[in-house]
C-alpha cells in the first residue's frame, strides 16, 4: 500500500496566504492565495519534489493536506 503523504497548510495573516509545508515531502515549502490554488499547485509540486529527493516510482502520490487558520469571531451589540 502506498503511503499517504501528509501536508499542512497554515494561514499567514501578514502576508494573507496559505503556506504549505511537509516533513514527508523534503524541500516543501509554497504559498498561495487560497486553498484551491495552493491544491493545484501541491498536485504537481509534490511528484517533482519527490523525483528529485529519488523517492520510488509510482503511478500516483496520495497526499492529506489540512488546513489550519485561527480566526477571532466578534459579537454585536445586543
Amino acid at each position: 500500500m502506498t503511503k499517504i503523504l501528509f501536508i499542512r497548510a497554515e494561514w499567514d495573516p501578514e502576508a494573507e496566504v496559505w503556506v504549505a509545508t511537509s516533513d514527508d515531502v523534503p524541500g516543501l515549502a509554497t504559498e498561495a492565495e487560497t486553498l484551491e490554488a495552493l491544491s493545484v499547485k501541491l498536485d504537481s509540486m509534490v511528484p517533482e519534489l519527490l523525483d528529485v529527493n529519488g523517492y520510488p516510482d509510482g503511478p500516483e502520490v496520495p497526499f492529506e493536506l489540512l488546513a489550519r487558520k485561527f480566526s477571532v469571531a466578534h459579537r454585536t451589540a445586543h
